[in-house]
């Protein structure tokens, strides 16, 4: 295997965004009188877009969905941003990553100001090369569309350098590779588990992010 460009997933892969999400995304269960409290079920809407999920888990109309949306958002915004936490081993490995030369950037169907505000929050914002995720109001939020506009963004800048390698913890991750003719590489200490990104066809799986960090200093590049 050969990579020169590799594109992180956020929540899932960098940091642990359970507490944030749940809790945000509670708010706006209870907008419409929805209680959800079997942490279980709501484990899996960490990765999907936000507007599939309450669609797909919650029977949610997709007016009901944005409004939805706009109440995790009210939350999100001004607590949930902080409620993160980085994986221990992530800032170490990013930082030997970008020393050996790698282009780094980060695709995530989070919205991209959101992102950005996380990331220097934890000081990896510099880490990055470039960091791209959806928009505010909906536009770019599957995984595919959002690798696109990274990979177009990284050409623009002249940095982007293949092969590229995708890494993530969700199918998402790995089928938005997929579309984009790239490799993928899951990780199992995030949300999706190994049968997941088995059946969608991650490349590679590792199991920590110290195994993470070698497979990619390992890649010849």
């Amino acid at each position: 295997m050969h990579a020169n460009t590799v594109l992180f997933d956020l929540d899932g892969t960098l940091t642990d965004p359970f507490e944030a999400i749940t809790k945000s995304f509670q708010h706006g269960l209870a907008a419409f009188g929805v209680q959800e409290a079997d942490m279980d079920n709501l484990r899996r809407i960490i990765g999907p877009p936000l507007m599939e999920s309450y669609q797909e888990f919650y029977g949610f109309s997709l007016a009901q969905a944005a409004q939805a949306v706009a109440k995790y958002r009210e939350r999100f915004s001004t607590i949930g941003l902080y409620e993160n936490q980085v994986y221990s081993g992530i800032p170490e490995m990013l930082a030997k990553l970008r020393k050996s030369g790698l282009v780094l950037a980060v695709a995530t169907s989070k919205p991209e100001p959101y992102a950005m505000r996380i990331l220097e929050h934890f000081d990896l914002k510099d880490d990055f090369h470039f960091v791209g995720g959806s928009e505010l109001d909906g536009r770019r939020s599957k995984k595919g569309e959002v690798i696109a506009y990274v990979l177009d963004h990284l050409h623009k800048m002249g940095l982007l350098r293949p092969p590229v390698i995708m890494v993530g913890d969700r199918k998402h991750d790995i089928l938005g590779a997929k579309e984009n003719g790239i490799s993928s590489l899951g990780v199992l200490f995030g949300y999706g588990g190994r049968e997941e990104l088995t059946q969608s066809g991650a490349d590679f799986i590792v199991d920590s992010v110290k195994m993470l960090e070698k497979k990619l200093l390992l890649f010849d590049h």
